[in-house]
């Protein structure tokens, strides 16, 4: 549930240009991992939570965005501007109590930035994603970043097959046709690499989360943000749940979920098949913005219930070209089920309206 796209570059893109997710998609790997330039909004999101062999923990969030301008004019020159290119780069320190933030706007330009199935990578400057086995459906990946006082160094290995989110290959976030996006998730990336902090380098090893999704024109009317989490249990098990918020404060009935079992097969949630309930909130001393960070989940349909908590309140994304936005590490438990995943937030310090603001 990944719709987070700087409003002032939809502004600058004419949206009658692009096509529209239209159910029946037949999806193929790797090409589906790379870009879609037939469609306007696009973004790769990779998160997880690391640890140490001494136990000392990190979350981290590594954010490609691409925004088109322009759907079929041919460019004229390598600074013509056909994509704009977001990223975000954080790193929580669980034990330390730190929270740190990177932010990167680039147009495409001479490879300044790009998502490319011949070069298999997606980059915005030295921050890139790889997919290192170029025919392999469930190649290994290599995320690198490098900013200041912060290094990330991972390798990806996928468990599990791509889920296709929704229903017949789209995941349909309003009424109307087109209001959908595709939405592709792998669940459980076995990672290990490495960080730095300030200079000190962290072996690590983890679980990470990697969301795409592509769209044009997927929010609806009195639609204002939305809550998402993705959970990796200890049993094998995945789960994904959202839950778009609507100006009354009442959730939307397009809003979804699915279940990933042991062998990968899934099991896709109505609204009507769980509840998200907030326990307890987090107020932001940069935003105002005051953000549910503690929550209890009800599943009836897998007979379920857990409590959702953050080890780091201020996980908060201020975001200079966007929306900002609360990503961060979560932990998840109840009957019996221990996991930990990613909880995002978005519209809580002003309603989100893609293309308007």
């Amino acid at each position: 549930m990944r719709l987070l796209v700087p409003a002032l570059l939809l502004l600058l893109a004419p949206l009658a240009a692009f096509e529209p997710a239209r159910p029946g998609r037949e999806y193929r790997f790797p090409r589906d991992h790379f870009a879609h330039p037939e469609l306007q909004i696009e973004w790769w999101y990779y998160t997880g939570n690391l640890q140490t062999t001494e136990g000392r923990r990190f979350g981290f969030e590594l954010t490609f965005f691409r925004s088109g301008v322009e759907a079929d004019a041919p460019p004229s020159s390598p600074w013509d501007i056909r994509d704009f290119y977001l990223a975000h780069f954080t790193l929580s320190d669980i034990e330390g109590g730190g929270f740190r933030q990177h932010e990167r706007v680039q147009r495409s330009g001479p490879g300044l930035a790009g998502a490319s199935l011949e070069q298999r990578r997606i980059w915005n400057g030295n921050w890139q994603a790889e997919w290192l086995e170029p025919d392999n459906p469930l190649g290994r990946q290599r995320l690198r970043a490098v900013a200041p006082e912060l290094r990330l160094d991972l390798q990806m290995t996928p468990a599990k097959p791509p889920v296709i989110q929704g229903r017949d290959g789209v995941s349909q976030k309003a009424d109307g046709e087109g209001k959908a996006s595709y939405y592709i998730s792998f669940t459980r990336l076995l990672s290990q690499g490495s960080i730095e902090i300030d200079g000190e380098r962290f072996e690590v090893e983890g679980v990470s989360w990697m969301d795409h999704e592509i769209s044009t024109d997927s929010m609806g009317d009195g639609q204002v943000g939305w809550d998402w989490m993705s959970i990796d249990w200890d049993d094998g098990t995945e789960l994904m749940l959202y839950r778009i918020r609507r100006e009354d404060g009442s959730t939307d009935p397009h809003s979804a979920g699915t279940f990933i079992d042991r062998d990968g097969r899934t099991e896709h949630l109505s609204v009507g098949d769980y509840s998200m309930t907030p326990t307890g909130w987090w107020t932001s001393p940069r935003t105002g913005a005051r953000y549910p960070v503690a929550w209890t989940v009800e599943v009836p349909r897998l007979g379920l219930t857990f409590q959702a908590m953050t080890p780091l309140d201020g996980q908060e994304v201020v975001s200079r070209a966007g929306p900002s936005y609360w990503e961060g590490a979560v932990d998840y438990q109840g009957d019996g089920r221990q996991g930990r995943g990613y909880l995002e937030m978005t519209g809580y310090d002003k309603p989100l309206r893609l293309g308007v603001e």
